[in-house]
């Protein structure tokens, strides 16, 4: 298996929909949360670049982003959603091409979902997950800005949201993992995740049984 090079990843194209995103080539994985749950600084903290634009006005994140790791291995940044001033229509349309993405895009291998350590599982939170499991699509929740916490109560966290996940039956499908982007903590979980993901080991060759000649 090739190890990815996620410090070699850079940017291909901006999508206003899944119409105008890259040919269903390859495998790629998206990222997505509210847009104060640190997408941007996590996808920068995994690549060690600015590749994806920081903001202080949430919510700018309004297409579509790929970055390419290879030719054929692809992160795809999703739209933030929550705090962005825009009107209903656009919001509407916003969830209408995330559906969309999720469930319809072939080469999307699986989805890491952003929460706030301090408040996850909010309303957009549940339906990217919904979406993500209607589409039989692997979620991995990174539950970022876990510095802000005490390791105690980070882990507090971590168990409460497991419980939740597992009493919704979505445990099967679902993993998750504290993260901080400020101090890099978590970073090698995400990356054996990504990997695993975009470069899964091959299956064993299975032996060829020949008939000999009586």
């Amino acid at each position: 298996m090739t190890e990815i090079v996620f410090t070699k990843a850079y940017f291909t194209k901006s999508a206003p929909s899944i119409r105008e995103c890259p040919p269903e080539t390859g495998a790629e994985v998206a990222f997505a949360g509210r847009s104060n749950a640190g997408k941007s600084s996590a996808i920068n903290a995994l690549t060690n670049q600015k590749l994806a634009r920081t903001s202080k006005t949430p919510g700018r994140t309004q297409l579509i982003n790929f970055f390419n790791l290879s030719d054929n291995q692809r992160l795809v940044d999703l739209p933030g959603y929550g705090y962005a001033k825009v009107s209903r229509e656009q919001k509407e349309k916003w969830q209408r091409d995330l559906s969309e993405y999720l469930q319809k895009r072939q080469c999307l291998k699986g989805l890491i979902l952003l929460m706030d350590i301090r408040h996850p599982l909010q309303e957009f939170d549940t339906t990217m997950l919904n979406w993500a499991i209607k589409g039989n699509m692997p979620v991995h929740i990174l539950l970022t800005k876990a510095d802000k916490l005490s390791r105690m109560q980070a882990n507090n966290s971590l168990f409460a949201v497991q419980k939740q996940l597992k009493q919704a039956n979505l445990d099967k499908l679902v993993s998750i993992q504290c993260f901080s982007a400020l101090k890099y903590a978590g970073l090698d979980e995400l990356k054996a995740k990504l990997q695993g993901w975009l470069a899964p080991e091959p299956a064993a060759d299975i032996p060829v049984v020949t008939e000999t000649p009586h």
